[in-house]
């Protein structure tokens, strides 16, 4: 059907979009979903996949951006859950890509947490990479990954010329025993007895071997050209030295020891390595108002990147951007947008020194847009997954409707209604001894007829889900687009919906100072 057939049929018959000119309601369900099509970002056609922006930084930059083939490193699935993997993957190309093109080699990553993206962005991409995170547990969590993180480190990195002639689906190919080798990253961090037992193995085998560069990484095959070592950093076999105790050391060495352990220590307090195999996090609650180089002394020009900010987080991460002239790019993916703050909501609740989440733009704020926090929780519903036959929590939604009151994360708890309903009360901290089983459970059978009208409801919610996610994204968009500084702007698709519906990333980059 041609555009304007579309736009003529959808407003047939004194109707707009299925509403009724007059009295507002829905009359006609098949042109609200023909208009909510129309008006989601793919079908706007605003947006551009990983694909294209790599080739348009190519076209840039005139050179060859590499990109990372899975045939070519072992991929983060290794050492994360399938869902982040896919995230960290796809958005690693997108961000080192934008380092290249900028001629830059750090980058700034806010609301770092674990830091799965900086220590792959650190090791794949030899980045320097500083993660910044309000929640000191995180930091100390992307600390201690770090520090473990290290002995597999060369397992992000390219394989060497010898190892790239061994075919890498082949049972004795790099990729398979690297595997063999490398198993998820929740064992590692369980297992250092485990890493003792594998360092005091390669010193064996480097005792033993008289080359052990060809040292296999499969303890049963003895003819492998992949290289057991290889897959490790030097500090797994130079920790197995046998130490001396120290009053067998002389004052000299005694003192040497002692700068030496201090030097140790600095660095994995700073959680930066000597080799810059990997990154600093950093805790700090941060503002476009905040100096950076308060937090990082040797900032340089770099890359600003934001993975699944959390509500206000990733308006503040394009401002930022546009406020710091060391950023010279930004790749900002957002998630939350229930935890929004609007500048046009009456209570204006979250709101920071007058500066709002929504809208960013001088294009929306002239007319005053506002969403609500109902469209908002709806935006963050994922149609994709729903329409794959995820299903929406349908009971869960029916006890909450029923309660009418917001309680959190009780049904999971729950066996039954009058289960859920009990602990609901005493959540709220109200006596729930009141009420009889029967009088609770009556309530359940009054509504359970009307349950087929909270599914439609819900699913209407669904359809509108992409068209709010999309009109929040537009107007960062419409935001970068407005700041004369900023050469290239675009809305790109990094990651597939089905498993991060969050999954547009909001790209910006500065005009060149060279």
């Amino acid at each position: 059907m041609a555009a304007h057939s579309v736009a003529q049929w959808l407003k047939k018959e004194n109707t707009t979009f299925g509403f009724c000119n007059a009295s507002k309601k829905l009359v006609d369900i098949s042109a609200l979903l023909w208009a909510a099509k129309a008006h989601c970002l793919p079908g706007l056609g605003v947006c551009m996949q990983l694909e294209d922006l790599m080739q348009n930084l190519k076209l840039m930059t005139r050179d060859i951006i590499e990109g990372v083939s899975s045939d070519e490193v072992l991929g983060p699935d290794e050492f994360m859950n399938c869902k982040k993997a896919h995230e960290v993957q796809a958005m690693s190309e997108a961000v080192a890509s934008l380092a290249k093109c900028c001629r830059v080699k750090q980058v700034i990553d806010v609301g770092s947490g674990k830091g799965y993206l900086c220590s792959y962005l650190s090791m794949r991409f030899n980045l320097q990479v500083f993660g910044i995170d309000s929640s000191s547990t995180n930091t100390h969590g992307a600390h201690e990954r770090n520090r473990k993180l290290k002995k597999f480190s060369k397992a992000y990195q390219k394989p060497d010329r010898a190892t790239k002639k061994q075919p890498l689906d082949s049972e004795d190919g790099s990729k398979q025993h690297s595997r063999n080798f490398i198993t998820k990253e929740k064992e590692h961090f369980g297992a250092q007895a485990e890493t003792s037992a594998l360092s005091r193995q390669v010193t064996n085998d480097l005792s033993t071997s008289d080359n052990a560069a060809v040292c296999s990484l499969d303890p049963n095959d003895s003819d492998s050209g992949s290289s057991f070592l290889s897959m490790l950093s030097l500090d797994v076999i130079e920790d197995v030295s046998p130490r001396v105790h120290p009053s067998q050391l002389s004052l000299e060495d005694r003192e040497k020891r002692k700068r030496e352990n201090l030097e140790r220590k600095t660095r994995e307090g700073r959680g930066n390595d000597s080799d810059g195999s990997l990154f600093s996090p950093l805790t700090s609650y941060i503002t476009a108002k905040t100096e950076l180089k308060t937090l990082i002394t040797e900032l340089e020009d770099a890359v600003l990147v934001g993975l699944h900010t959390c509500g206000d987080l990733a308006p503040s991460t394009l401002r930022m951007f546009r406020a710091k002239q060391e950023m010279r790019a930004v790749c900002s993916v957002g998630c939350c947008y229930h935890l929004l703050s609007e500048e046009f909501d009456q209570d204006r609740q979250g709101c920071v020194d007058g500066v709002c989440g929504f809208p960013m733009s001088q294009y929306l704020k002239a007319q005053a847009c506002f969403c609500g926090r109902n469209a908002r929780m709806s935006a963050c519903l994922a149609l994709e997954r729903v329409s794959a036959g995820g299903g929406l929590p349908m009971e869960s939604l029916f006890y909450r409707a029923v309660f009418e009151k917001r309680v959190g994360n009780v049904y999971s708890k729950a066996s039954s209604f009058v289960d859920y309903v009990r602990r609901a009360l005493r959540k709220l901290d109200l006596d729930d001894t009141t009420l009889s089983d029967g009088d609770i459970q009556s309530y359940h059978e009054l509504y359970s007829p009307r349950m087929n009208e909270m599914v439609a409801f819900n699913m209407l919610k669904v359809t509108l889900a992409p068209c709010i996610e999309g009109l929040i994204l537009l107007d960062r968009l419409c935001y970068l687009k407005e700041q004369d500084s900023v050469s290239h702007t675009a809305l790109v698709q990094l990651f597939d919906p089905l498993q991060s519906p969050r999954c547009y990333a909001v790209v910006g980059i500065k005009e060149s100072t060279v």
